[in-house]
Formats: C-alpha cells, structure tokens, sequence
C-alpha cells in the first residue's frame, strides 16, 4: 500500500539502520549527561547502557532479522553506546566542575583544570 513511499530497498534499510543507531547514539550521550548532572559515579552508566545495547540489539533483530544470539554484535553495541555515554557523562561533568566551583577550576571541553596552575 505504501510501497511508493517507502520501498524496500537495501538504501531504505542502511539509512533506516544509521538512523536508528544515530538515535540510539544519541540516547547514550543524553544517559551519560543525565548521571553527570545528578553527580551519580561514571560506573552506574554501564548497566543503563546494557540496557540500551539490549534494546538496540532488539531492534536490529526485529526490524534487520539479524541473529539475536550474537554476542559479539551485542558487544559492539555496548561498546559504542558505552563510548558515547562516557563522553557525554565527561563532557557534563567538566562544565559542572567550571560552575560549581569557578573559584578552583576551569572548565576546558571535556576536562577542567585548577585555577591555582596558572
């Protein structure tokens, strides 16, 4: 019925895929930014981001027919996502540092560095 609008190519499906995995991505860093701003340690992202690889690996299942049981899929989307939430946990972490507590650090991108070094 809705074949003119959305025909089933191998095109459609890749950027059905990097869309789906660009969101998920997205998700990842918005976690970690989540936990940095409730000043929560960077080791509880790790079982929300098993969370979000099960979820991903689910739907890369559901939608591609994908082997379910991969676990080495599954840990590469760990792995990602992992990656992804780090830097957005870090990169929050470090502008918190800059405002909180200006009067010690400097916020510099993803670090923070004493104000007494200078």
């Amino acid at each position: 019925m809705l074949a003119w609008l959305l025909p089933e190519t191998e095109s459609v499906a890749i950027g059905l895929r990097l869309l789906i995995d660009f969101l998920a991505l997205m998700a990842a860093v918005a976690t970690g930014r989540s936990f940095a701003a409730s000043w929560s340690p960077l080791w509880l992202v790790a079982p929300a981001m098993i969370a979000l690889a099960a979820a991903m690996h689910f739907l890369h299942y559901a939608l591609f027919m994908e082997d379910l049981g991969s676990a080495y899929y599954y840990g590469v989307i760990f792995l990602i996502l992992l990656i992804g939430a780090a830097l957005g946990y870090r990169s929050k972490r470090a502008a918190q540092m800059g405002s909180q507590y200006r009067w010690m650090f400097q916020s510099g991108g993803m670090f923070w560095r004493d104000r007494s070094q200078h």
